[in-house]
């Protein structure tokens, strides 16, 4: 039937930042579609709570305290992933982010790190898991990125930079995988996650984000994973190399964290 291409069948999927929010969501997503999971994120209480929820369902889990900003961290979990499983069928590189800045107040140091939460140590984790992938004649990597990685946002240029070489990466990545490996992205718009939960909790703020959103809505975290379950699913076996928007259909900014002109 069609829909068992959904199906990830003791597949084995990693999901960095998965503790929260959306790695959380995703990793949960495809632990009910039948993964192994392991995840990991800088807190460890967060991705043992996780993995005991996919254990619930019936699947095997390995929690990881990782800071992937960090090499050292990405080899030790490389490592760990592989000394439990063999090898992994599914990377999420969802761990990211940027605050909220202007242009002035953005520094040397804050872009970089910018570009390297973003996009440097997705590269890493996918060099470090990809080759036993490519040996096994099979994988898949998607990365997590932000619809600022396309259109504009003052405060975000950091940030904004950062996704968008992340998404071009992603084309990069998946030519020259193919047709072993398949690459994909995930182009997020406004999710309600806890982090921007606390801004919509201003009910002006909300409706101000909502009213420049074409659906009239704004998405939550199993929307992306949905999304996620699909690109890592034999559902997408014929497509690599692009980028999904999950977004609600804006086509310019609907952040609510306007600046003034200077």
């Amino acid at each position: 039937m069609l829909l068992d291409r959904f199906r990830v069948q003791d597949k084995i999927a990693l999901v960095t930042g998965g503790g929260k929010g959306l790695g959380r969501a995703i990793a949960l997503g495809l632990a009910e579609a039948g993964a192994h999971i392991v995840v990991a994120a800088r807190t460890l209480e967060d991705v043992q709570a996780v993995a005991e929820e996919a254990r619930a369902l019936g699947r095997e889990a390995l929690a990881v305290r990782a800071d992937v900003t960090k090499r050292q961290d990405l080899e030790a979990l490389r490592d760990a992933a592989f000394e439990r499983f063999g090898h992994v069928d599914i990377l999420v590189n969802n761990a990211g982010g940027a605050p909220h800045i202007p242009i002035f107040r953005t520094s040397e140091e804050a872009f970089e790190h910018a570009l390297r939460f973003n996009v440097t140590q997705a590269f890493l984790l996918s060099r470090l898991i990809a080759p036993k992938m490519v040996e096994r004649g099979e994988g898949n990597i998607l990365n997590i990125s932000s619809s600022l990685g396309r259109i504009v946002g003052r405060g975000f240029v950091a940030y904004g930079t950062a996704k968008a070489a992340l998404e071009h990466m992603t084309r990069l990545m998946a030519n020259e995988l193919a047709p072993k490996v398949r690459v994909n992205a995930l182009s997020c718009g406004a999710i309600e996650t806890e982090a921007l939960g606390k801004f919509l909790a201003n009910e002006s703020v909300r409706k101000g984000l909502v009213d420049r959103t074409p659906l009239r809505t704004v998405g939550s975290p199993e929307d992306v994973a949905a999304a996620a379950l699909f690109l890592c699913s034999p559902a997408s076996r014929y497509i690599t190399g692009r980028v999904l928007p999950v977004d609600g259909g804006i086509v310019t900014s609907n952040t609510p964290f306007d600046i003034p002109d200077l």
